[in-house]
C-alpha cells in the first residue's frame, strides 16, 4: 500500500540532543576532550569577563563558542552567517555546541564581536595547549621527534579585490586585469589586507595565506601550528620558530631532538639554525644541480634514513 505524503509534527518530544547523535560519531570523543580542556581554562575564561555582581549582559558561553569554532573549522563553513545558520536547523551541531532545540541562535555580528575577545585573550591557544596536554598523559607524543611542513591556504578574497596601493584607477575595479603586472608591491586586497598574492610548483598565483603544522612523529599528532602571510621564507622561518618552542619544551636540554623537513628546507641558514638550536636536521637533501646543506654525516645515520 502506498503511504501518504503528510507531515504531522508532534507537539513534544521525548527525546534529548544526544539521543540523534550516533554512539560512534567522531564528534563524540572530540567533544569529551574540549569539554575536559574547558574545564582547566575556567581561570582564563574569569579573567575575561567581568565580576557578575558588576551587573551587564551576558556574554556568549565562551565554551560554547569555542565548540561553535572548532565546527566552523571541521566542515569547512566560510563565514560565521553561515555557521549560524546552520546551527539553526543541524541537531549535530546544537549537540556540540550545548544548545537545546530551543534556545535561539546567535546573531552573527554578536558572535564575531565575542570570537574576538577569546582570540584576544589567547583562548584559543590555549585550548590548543590543553588538549595536547592529554594527548601527552597518554603517552601519544614523543616530544622529541618531529616532522614540519608548510601548506597553501587560500584567501576568501578574489582577485577583483587586489586594487594597487596607491588609489590610482588604472586597473578599474580590479576585474579586467588582463596584460597587467600585479605583485605584492604595489596591489593589496582590499578585503583581506593580510592576504598576499603567490603560487608553489604548478598552482596558479592566488591570494593566500600559509599555513605550518609541526607534527610529533609518534602518532602523527600535531603538536604545533602557524599561519603566516605567503612569501618564499615563511616555511623555514615558521619552523625554527615551531621547533625552538619544542626544543624549550623538553625537561632534559641534551635529548636528542629532530626535525624532518622536505627539500625545499634544505638551504644552509636554516640547517646552521636547527644545529644551534642542538636540532638535528633530518631535512630532506636537495642535490639538484647543488650541494646539499645537510651534513653527510647526519644524511648517513640510520635515524635519518627512518625519518627521510
Amino acid at each position: 500500500m502506498r503511504g501518504s505524503d503528510t507531515f504531522t509534527e508532534s507537539l513534544f518530544t521525548l527525546h534529548k540532543l544526544e539521543d540523534f547523535v550516533p554512539a560512534d560519531h567522531p564528534l563524540r570523543p572530540i567533544r569529551q576532550m574540549v569539554n575536559t580542556a574547558l574545564v582547566k581554562m575556567d581561570a582564563l575564561f574569569s579573567g575575561m569577563y567581568e565580576a557578575d555582581i558588576k551587573g551587564g549582559r551576558p556574554s556568549i558561553a565562551p565554551g560554547k563558542l569555542l565548540r561553535a569554532m572548532l565546527l566552523q573549522v571541521f566542515y569547512s563553513i566560510r563565514s560565521e552567517r553561515q555557521l549560524m545558520e546552520q546551527t539553526q536547523y543541524n541537531l549535530l551541531f546544537r549537540w556540540f555546541i550545548g544548545l537545546s532545540m530551543d534556545d535561539a541562535v546567535w546573531v552573527p555580528t554578536v558572535f564575531t564581536e565575542n570570537r574576538e575577545r577569546l582570540i584576544e585573550h589567547d583562548a584559543v591557544i590555549e585550548l590548543f595547549n590543553r588538549v595536547l596536554e592529554q594527548a601527552d598523559d597518554k603517552g601519544l607524543l614523543s616530544g622529541e621527534h618531529f616532522s614540519v611542513d608548510g601548506t597553501l591556504i587560500q584567501a576568501w578574497a578574489g582577485h577583483k579585490s587586489f586594487v594597487r596601493k596607491d588609489g590610482s584607477d588604472d586597473d578599474g575595479d580590479g576585474a579586467n586585469f588582463k596584460d597587467k603586472r600585479r605583485g605584492n608591491d604595489t596591489h593589496v586586497s582590499n578585503t583581506d589586507a593580510d592576504a598576499r598574492l603567490y603560487c608553489k610548483g604548478d598552482n596558479a598565483s592566488r591570494l593566500r595565506f600559509m599555513g605550518h603544522p609541526l607534527t610529533d612523529n609518534r602518532h602523527g599528532l600535531v603538536a604545533n601550528a602557524m599561519v603566516t602571510t605567503a612569501d618564499g621564507f615563511a616555511e623555514r622561518e615558521a619552523a625554527k620558530t615551531m621547533i625552538n618552542d619544542a626544543r624549550q619544551a623538553v625537561d632534559n636540554p641534551q635529548a636528542e631532538i629532530t626535525l624532518g623537513a622536505d627539500k625545499g628546507y634544505d638551504a644552509q641558514e636554516f640547517i646552521d639554525a636547527l644545529q644551534e638550536m642542538n636540532v638535528i636536521p633530518h631535512v630532506a637533501q636537495n642535490t639538484s644541480g647543488r650541494r646539499s646543506a645537510v651534513p653527510d654525516a647526519i644524511a648517513a645515520s640510520e635515524g635519518y634514513a627512518i625519518s627521510v
